[in-house]
């Protein structure tokens, strides 16, 4: 693993407004959705109070980073307006940097305008599911706000995804699709980009399987690598299980992926998954 970081020698640090994140110790963003409807029921957030609770307890586990969403992207998820997603966002932006004025919050939406809004409230980062397929203003406001961009791989939308997962080579082509779209960001100016293979995303439960197998494979563009399978159906729909049973297989498929070089662990499960870097952590050095 040592010879593979040599040769790959991707960024190690990101600038989160003047904050500077080093990646050298794989990071832990934790989920923070103030959506009714998102996949697990148990990281629904309805209220500010819950949202400041549930900040508190996540920066206490340790989570480098704290990844709000206001719009559920679930499969088959119903649509959220711009004003209703700015409501359930913008608020409980304002509300963790005056309480936690250290925190690294990143916002979890596909909208420039939900974006800008975001790290004018205080956010650091932007986290768009849709990498740029869906606002067509989103790279260019990235570029202007001078903020990390976690670049993800869907095909679609949350509603027309899962019919999008056609594929010849489904790795090659992952890479090929965010490669195109790292040469217009760069071309952009923007400087921090964290690659996002979408696991769960226009993908079926079998590709998910293949693309944790050739996850190193996505090295080659000299990215950080963030994942996101946490209790997703890779793991649930497999086993056989419910979302509320998946964590062990969570920290299973997260100890893969960190030993394929993921840099950025996407969790509902701070404290387990802060424990898991740390032991592989003492493995691998």
């Amino acid at each position: 693993m040592e010879s593979k970081d040599k040769f790959f020698r991707r960024k190690s640090t990101l600038n989160c407004r003047g904050k500077i994140l080093s990646l050298d110790t794989p990071l832990v963003m934790g989920i923070l959705n103030v959506t009714p409807d998102s996949f697990y029921a148990g990281s629904r957030i309805r209220s500010l109070d819950d949202v400041l609770h549930r900040t508190e307890a996540m920066l206490r586990d340790g989570a480098d980073i704290l990844d709000l969403g206001g719009y559920s992207s679930r499969p088959g998820a119903a649509e959220v307006s711009v004003a209703e997603e700015l409501d359930r966002v913008i608020p409980a932006v304002e509300a963790i940097m005056q309480r936690f004025p250290e925190a690294i919050i990143s916002v979890d939406t596909f909208r420039a305008e939900v974006a800008e809004a975001s790290i004018q409230a205080g956010a650091s980062i932007i986290n768009d599911i849709a990498g740029g397929n869906l606002d067509e203003a989103m790279f260019e406001t990235v570029a202007r706000l001078q903020v990390p961009y976690i670049l993800m791989h869907m095909r679609g939308t949350p509603q027309t995804m899962n019919s999008l997962t056609d594929y010849n080579d489904l790795v090659l082509e992952v890479i090929d699709e965010l490669q195109a779209k790292v040469a217009q960001l760069k071309n952009l100016g923007v400087n921090d980009i964290i690659l996002d293979p979408g696991f769960g995303f226009a993908k079926t439960v079998d590709q998910n399987f293949e693309l944790m197998r050739r996850l190193e494979e996505l090295r080659i563009l000299e990215l950080p690598l963030l994942v996101g399978v946490s209790r997703k159906s890779m793991t649930y729909k497999y086993l056989g299980i419910d979302q509320t049973e998946a964590l062990a297989g969570t920290i299973a498929l997260n100890t893969i992926a960190l030993t394929k070089g993921a840099d950025i662990l996407r969790v509902h499960d701070v404290k387990e998954t802060k424990q898991t870097i740390q032991l592989y952590t003492k493995v691998a050095h």
